[in-house]
């Protein structure tokens, strides 16, 4: 698992929850760039990713990263421990 593969599964993921073709993402990248990425739809993002990498995220932590670069390095350490 790399952290380009990671950051293609949350564009994936993130696509399906907005409904869009495609989503380009970067490390740098916050929800408020991404037009219809609110709270309703980070919450169906977290749980897609959930059900996806087999992980779960504490209650804290599904809001604590500040961009995508946070939210693959607390992916890849749940999925590492």
């Amino acid at each position: 698992m790399t952290r380009d593969s990671v950051r293609e599964m949350i564009a994936r993921n993130l696509a399906d929850v907005l409904d869009e073709d495609h989503i380009d993402l970067t490390d740098q990248t916050r929800a408020d760039e991404v037009d219809g990425w609110d709270s309703v739809n980070h919450v169906k993002l977290i749980i897609a990713i959930e059900s996806e990498m087999g992980i779960r995220f504490e209650s804290d932590e599904i809001t604590s990263p500040e961009n995508v670069g946070a939210l693959i390095d607390l992916i890849m350490s749940k999925k590492a421990a």
